[in-house]
């Protein structure tokens, strides 16, 4: 088929030509050339409609137009078609919300306000502050007879005989008095000179076993006892 015949239909229609007609055809306009003749002649059809879309106006038409019409080449739409420049543009984007809260990364400076925490009102009366402490690993017997030195005396004796003691659960139970300590000032805003000890006793914890290899393959049973700490701190007989 010559050049001068492409994209011309034949006065039979498309649907005329042999099936090496039409992928000659289709062949020279760059078109897909596989298929049934049907798919060859309707692709053929909807080539010849795109082109008749796009095809210039007549010389005739160009002539008949305006000479004051406005120009507009190929490539840049009309004044119709215009895109809007920076300032139509920045007034048709929608404004940011102003109540949408900001997501916080992490590592930014922004600081929170922590609430502080409320006191407990000093009730009238005596006050009673307790401190306890659990599966202490020691005999009860041994942490009893440090406790009744203890008993009744104002806090801050009782931290200086516990300083003193030559029993290692003198220093478990010299923690457990500053524990009680510790509550009461947070609590009740009450210093050591207010204090004095109410109660203190040990009760016993779960014992634990062991066993020690002994002679003739034999085994010995070892108790490794626990206690359970408690000391009452008072503010009766301090002058209140």
């Amino acid at each position: 088929m010559t050049p001068d015949k492409v994209n011309q239909a034949p006065e039979g229609g498309w649907e005329s030509l042999k099936v090496d007609e039409l992928k000659a055809e289709l062949e020279a306009r760059g078109l897909t050339k596989s298929g049934t003749k049907a798919e060859l002649v309707a692709r053929l059809d909807d080539d010849d409609v795109a082109q008749a879309g796009s095809a210039p106006a007549p010389a005739a038409e160009k002539a008949a137009e305006p000479d004051d019409a406005p120009q507009t080449t190929s490539g840049e739409p009309d004044d119709g078609d215009s895109e809007p420049d920076d300032g139509d543009r920045a007034s048709s984007v929608p404004a940011p919300e102003e109540d949408k809260p900001k997501s916080r990364r992490r590592g930014s400076a922004e600081t929170t306000t922590t609430r502080k925490r409320e006191r407990t009102p000093r009730p009238e009366g005596d006050l009673i502050v307790r401190a306890r402490a659990r599966y202490v690993r020691s005999a009860p017997r041994k942490a009893r007879l440090v406790m009744n030195h203890i008993r009744g005396k104002r806090v801050e004796h009782a931290q200086a005989i516990l300083e003193h003691a030559p029993r290692a659960i003198s220093t478990d139970i010299l923690k457990l008095l500053n524990s009680a300590i510790a509550n009461a000032e947070s609590a009740y805003e009450l210093g050591a000179d207010e204090l004095t000890v109410r109660r203190a006793y040990v009760d016993e914890g779960p014992t634990i076993k062991r066993f020690r290899p002994r002679a003739l393959g034999r085994a010995t049973k070892i108790a490794k006892r626990t206690s359970h700490m408690t000391i009452e701190l008072t503010t009766e007989g301090n002058g209140r």
